[in-house]
Parts: structure tokens; sequence; C-alpha cells
């Protein structure tokens, strides 16, 4: 009797909240191995584009990684604002269907010029990660909220740290333009997923109900913590993204321009993140017996 309970609530119908969790967590995976799926290879990728100069392959690899974060941090806010008009959902299906046209067509480019219009156009279609943590927030009962959260934020962080060692192994294998169709695939099933299985109840927030940035600063009792934090933050992520647009030039030199470079450029990309997802809870503990400003 008991194992037939079990399998009942096994079994039973799900909210629909908690099926726009399942959702968007595979959703939410997959955006974090697009984002990170390429940059094993990506130096390896534009030199097949070209001849160009060590120098030259240095600057259009930077140049290229980049140019997606620099167009996402201009059009994010944007894309907020008409979240808070249209909804979320309206935003996951922009995003992920975008995404998967943008990153599919990189696996058709023939020059890097091509290459780097695309990236600045995947930055257009950003979003899809910060909407659905919204969506997720404002669906969920107030006493599952931090549950529901933590775990859709575990689909980011997975596919972030295995997005690197699944794009060395299927460039090794397949070849490089390969891993951008299957990626746009990939996404192009998320669009479809959030399509047709994600419910969202919205209600438009009223424009003179809209607080701005500048008004919640104010309100805050120690602004400059936030803004000391937001400048520490951006030196440590210039700093640890400074060698990702090279690190596969580097392992190449290492390995003498011989053996799976792709596949050790992701295994190497990977670990950090690894290392972080390991460490990161042991810290938190410890901040919060020593103090987190310490840690």
């Amino acid at each position: 009797m008991r194992n037939a309970l079990s399998n009942m609530r096994l079994f039973r119908r799900r909210q629909p909240w908690e099926q726009n969790l399942l959702v968007l967590w595979f959703g939410n995976f997959m955006a974090g191995v697009a984002f990170s799926l390429i940059m094993p290879f990506m130096a390896l990728y534009i030199d097949t584009l070209g001849n160009f100069t060590q120098l030259q392959l240095n600057f259009w690899s930077g140049l290229t990684f980049s140019s997606t974060f620099l167009v996402t941090a201009i059009v994010s806010p944007l894309w907020g604002r008409l979240a808070d008009r249209r909804g979320r959902k309206l935003m996951l299906l922009r995003a992920s269907l975008g995404m998967a046209f943008v990153l599919g067509s990189m696996g058709l480019v023939n020059s890097v010029y091509q290459l780097v219009a695309l990236r600045l156009l995947q930055g257009v279609f950003s979003g899809y990660i910060s909407n659905a943590n919204a969506l997720i927030a404002t669906s969920v009962p107030r006493e599952q909220s931090g549950k529901a959260l933590g775990t859709l934020t575990t689909g980011n962080v997975s596919g972030t740290l295995l997005g690197p060692l699944l794009g060395g192994l299927i460039a090794d294998l397949f070849g490089y333009r390969a891993t951008f169709f299957v990626t746009g695939g990939i996404l192009l099933l998320v669009f479809l997923l959030t399509f047709f299985l994600v419910h969202e109840t919205f209600t438009p927030i009223a424009k003179t109900d809209q607080v701005s940035g500048g008004q919640i600063l104010k309100q805050l009792k120690y602004p400059h913590v936030i803004i000391g934090m937001f400048v520490t933050t951006l030196i440590i992520q210039a700093s640890n993204n400074s060698i990702s647009p090279i690190l596969s030039l580097y392992v190449r030199q290492l390995l003498g321009g011989h053996g799976k470079v792709a596949l050790i450029s992701g295994i190497i990309a990977s670990i950090p993140g690894i290392a972080t997802l390991i460490a990161a809870p042991r810290f938190g503990a410890l901040g919060d017996r020593i103090g987190t400003q310490k840690c």
C-alpha cells in the first residue's frame, strides 16, 4: 500500500510551475552550454577562416569572444523593460529562437568578419537565463521559491561547466562547424519546449510603477558597498576571462601543433568551473562563520 501511494505521488500531474521549472532548467542548461561551448576552439576555428599572423589571430580571437558580451551589456536593460510590459515568456522565445539560428549560422561562415557579425547578433538575443529566473520567481509559491530558484541556477551552472568539455569533444569528433549545428538544433528544441510547455500568467507593470536604477540605489543603506562590489567583480571577471580567447592557441603551442587540441582545451576550460562548484558551498559556510568580507 505504501509503495502504491509513493508511485501515485511520483506520477501525479505536475503543477504548472513545476512543469515550467523542468522545461526552463533544460533551457538554462542549454543556454549555458551555448555560451561556453565554442570557447575551447574559437581561435582554432578563426584560424581556418584565413591566413593570419599570430598577432592578428590573437586580435580577432579576443574581438570575436568579447563582442557578444559587449552587446549583451547594452541591450539587456532594453529587453528587461520590454519583459515588464510584454511578459517573460515572449523574451524566452525571442532569445531561444534567435540563439538557435545565430549559432547554427556560425557553422556556415566563410570569413572572420561574418563570424564577428554573428557574435554581435548573438548578444542581441541574450536574456534567456535572466527571464527564466524572473518567470520562476513570480510563478512559484512563496514557500517553494528558494528551492525552485536554486534548482534553476544549477541548470545554467552545469551547462557553463560542461559546455567547454562538450564543445571540445564534438569538435574533435565531427569538426568545428558541426558543433555549431548541434548547438543550434538543441536550442531550437528549447524554443519548441518553451513555446508549448511553459505557461505564464502575466500582469503588465504600469510605467508609473516602475522604479529607476538611480532611485533603487538611493534607497540602499550602503550604496558604496554595491558600487565597490560592481567594480571588483568587473576586474575579477576581466582577469578570469582574459585568457579565454587564446587558451586553445596556447594549448596548441604546448602540444607542438599535434594532438586533440580542442578536447584538451575544453577540459582545461572546464576545470576552474568544476573546482568552483565544489569549493563555493564550503567557502559560503566559512563566510557565515567568520564574515563574508574575509572570504
